[in-house]
């Protein structure tokens, strides 16, 4: 799993989402050279402004919202393109099993760049939006998800992402 991580963790994003009533933090992932990086609706939704922190160096960089959709709760962002973009490969959720192995990477609690695994636990499992719709095929996981993994990547054993990290279940 170290070598998934090794690869992939350049093409995870820290995103800072300020609203009026403060900021929202969370995750997202770089999809194409082109600048383009994937997260969940609720961590941007209703911002004024977005940043993100792409790589080893810290540097924030502007980032615009492209558009999102609440009811299935992904969100596209666009920051200038650069020479240090690494985007995901991108794999099929439809080729995973039960019990194979997933590995999601993330900024849990504001903390960069964090990786947990873990195998894949249930398929077509259903979820509610932030907004009530239903999503359905969800892919559920016993990979620690956190506060902040929001829009992160969950990510097969040959580290193609087959899913975005959206909810936390918990009594």
């Amino acid at each position: 799993m170290n070598e998934i991580y090794k690869r992939d963790a350049e093409g995870v994003v820290f995103i800072q989402a300020q609203q009026s009533a403060g900021a929202a933090t969370g995750t997202g992932f770089v999809i194409d050279d082109d600048g383009h990086i994937l997260t969940n609706a609720h961590v941007v939704e209703g911002s004024d402004e977005i940043s993100v922190e792409i790589g080893d160096d810290g540097e924030s960089r502007s980032a615009e919202l492209v558009g999102m959709d609440p009811s299935s709760d992904v969100a596209l962002l666009d920051v200038e393109e650069d020479n240090d973009l690494t985007a995901l490969e991108m794999g099929s959720s439809t080729q995973i099993e039960v019990g194979d192995p997933v590995v999601a990477i993330g900024n849990p609690f504001g903390l960069d760049r964090t990786v947990t695994s873990g195998i894949v636990s249930a398929k077509a499992r259903q979820i509610q939006a932030p907004n009530g719709f239903s999503i359905s095929d969800v892919i559920q996981t016993d990979a620690a998800i956190n506060p902040g993994n929001s829009g992160g990547p969950l990510i097969d054993g040959s580290g193609r992402v087959i899913g975005i990290n959206s909810q936390i279940e918990s009594q």
